[in-house]
């Protein structure tokens, strides 16, 4: 019997999956189930996860993942999870499932609204704490559960995250991380737990927290009852995962402070690390704990990037679509292979999806393209979908701008990863924007990996999350700017912010519909 394996599970926003590595990292087998979030018809915005039939599904991943690659569940040296991060599950005191919603349940706006109401400035106040405001956070949501249905925030015992549920189904051990947990807005940043000052100055109860457990550290094992349902040994050792963005970033090397990442996928994520939890003065970016100890980072996030590229391909795009099934590749191959030609700056046509990030008062304006003419050679649909890319970009480009602000410093480099780091166009779009040379990874999906490297260092395989990175961690290209672009799309980012704040002020006078707004707004 050799332990030569870790297996992860990833609960996402839309599917959940079983990934299996080797100790080199290697991915050697994975298997994805779809999952969707349903609104409850009597509250709009709401989004509940189905604990029941989910965890069917994670039982069918584990088992299919093992199934798939052969291995005997004795060779799994280690399993650790991972999830979607804002996503929380209520329990009751015999630690049973009596409530649950996904990471962007936007049901609470009733409840943001009285909050502002009745206490003036305590946002701002809880963020200098916790890194978080009302537009993510947990205690709307909570507020909810104890407004409408006070019969459930009577039984509450415990609240926890995903990807402590899954570990929870495993080993029968209810803990949070800090990680995950921070973004609850519940945490002390500094401290790394829970803050019950937080919930009790918003009228919640503060007898529902369960003890915290550092990323990394062991949480329990696999039980008999998990090892009937998934197929898994008992006494496998589970190690403590984290949220999706911060193991992505262990999963590419992103584990000392001063170092930076950006993950392109539905959502962009920025992701700069700090020494200390310190948060932005104007409230303008989120604040978390990161998943290696004594680590924290400033994250900025882009609204929708892949879903608006998912739009265009799906709307526009039939031709490549049929193309690239003759080919056997990706259609979004076939429109870059278009869209390189079109000359950078996409002849001043911009257009206005995602704002940069203002977390105190984050709304975003209508889907808008303008400033291009009615010249079919110019301005084809390539570029127009250039202009997309050169959007997100841009957006990417002022979160940068805005964490440096706010911390004085900005990294030497960027890691780009996840979906989009798949596009060699994004990724020189992406550093000539910036200024930065920007380096992608082997592992594009580098999520799984970083539950793995701790997996890993949680049975002593790896000394510690930077030794794991440093062996684990591999390198696909470099880009390099391009000074002239560079040049030309600082000038147009300029533009780009005026033509943005103008678009907002329609939105604010009812003319156009905002693309997403946070609860309350």
């Amino acid at each position: 019997m050799s332990k030569n394996h870790f297996l992860t599970v990833d609960a996402g926003t839309g599917s959940v999956r079983a990934v299996l590595f080797d100790l080199e990292g290697n991915q050697t087998a994975c298997v994805q189930q779809e999952w969707d979030h349903k609104e409850d018809p009597r509250y709009p915005g709401s989004m509940d996860f189905n604990w029941e039939y989910n965890w069917k599904l994670t039982c069918g991943c584990i088992k299919g993942v093992l199934e798939q690659s052969g291995i005997s569940p004795d060779d799994i040296a280690a399993i650790s999870t991972t999830c979607m991060r804002e996503g929380i599950v209520l329990y009751d005191k015999d630690e049973h499932e009596i409530w649950a919603c996904a990471n962007v349940d936007a049901r609470s706006t009733d409840e943001v609204s009285q909050l502002r109401k009745a206490y003036p400035g305590l946002e701002q106040e809880l963020y200098l704490e916790s890194g978080q405001t009302y537009a993510l956070d947990a205690l709307p949501r909570l507020l909810w559960v104890r407004n409408k249905m006070p019969d459930v925030y009577e039984k509450i015992a415990y609240v926890g995250m995903f990807n402590d549920w899954l570990i929870h189904k495993m080993t029968g051990i209810l803990a949070v991380e800090p990680s995950n947990g921070s973004t609850t807005g519940l945490f002390s940043l500094k401290n790394r737990s829970w803050d019950s000052s937080i919930a009790r100055r918003c009228g919640l109860r503060t007898d529902m927290f369960p003890e915290v457990r550092e990323c990394g550290s062991r949480a329990g094992t696999v039980t008999a009852q998990c090892e009937e349902q998934t197929g898994l040994a008992q006494g496998t050792p589970v190690i403590v995962g984290g949220g999706d963005a911060q193991l992505g970033c262990i999963g590419v090397g992103v584990v000392r402070p001063n170092q930076a990442a950006v993950f392109g996928g539905s959502f962009w994520q920025y992701e700069y690390n700090t020494a200390d939890g310190r948060t932005d003065e104007e409230c303008r970016v989120r604040v978390n704990c990161h998943a290696v100890p004594n680590v924290w980072q400033y994250e900025a996030l882009a609204f929708k990037p892949g879903l608006v590229m998912r739009w265009f391909r799906d709307g526009f795009c039939q031709a490549e679509k049929e193309i690239a099934k003759l080919k056997g590749t990706d259609p979004y191959d076939v429109m870059n292979e278009y869209a390189k030609d079109i000359a950078a700056g996409s002849y001043g046509m911009m257009c206005v999806f995602s704002d940069v990030m203002n977390f105190i008062n984050w709304k975003h304006a209508s889907p808008t393209f303008t400033n291009f003419e009615l010249d079919p050679v110019r301005f084809s649909k390539y570029t127009f979908y250039r202009a997309i890319l050169e959007n997100t970009a841009m957006v990417t480009k002022g979160h940068l701008d805005l964490v440096r602000e706010a911390t004085g410093n900005q990294p030497e480099d960027i890691i780009f990863a996840g979906g989009a780091s798949k596009s060699p166009l994004w990724c020189q779009i992406l550093s000539d924007v910036l200024g930065l040379p920007v380096k992608v990874p082997a592992v594009k999906e580098a999520t799984a990996l970083g539950a793995a490297i701790l997996a890993g260092c949680g049975v002593g395989i790896y000394k510690d999350m930077s030794e794991a990175a440093e062996k684990l961690v591999k390198w696909d290209t470099t880009y390099v700017p391009d000074s002239a672009n560079h040049q030309l799309y600082c000038e147009m980012y300029e533009q780009w912010r005026s033509v943005y704040k103008a678009s907002l002020n329609l939105c604010s006078q009812n003319l156009t519909r905002s693309m997403w707004a946070a609860p309350g707004l």
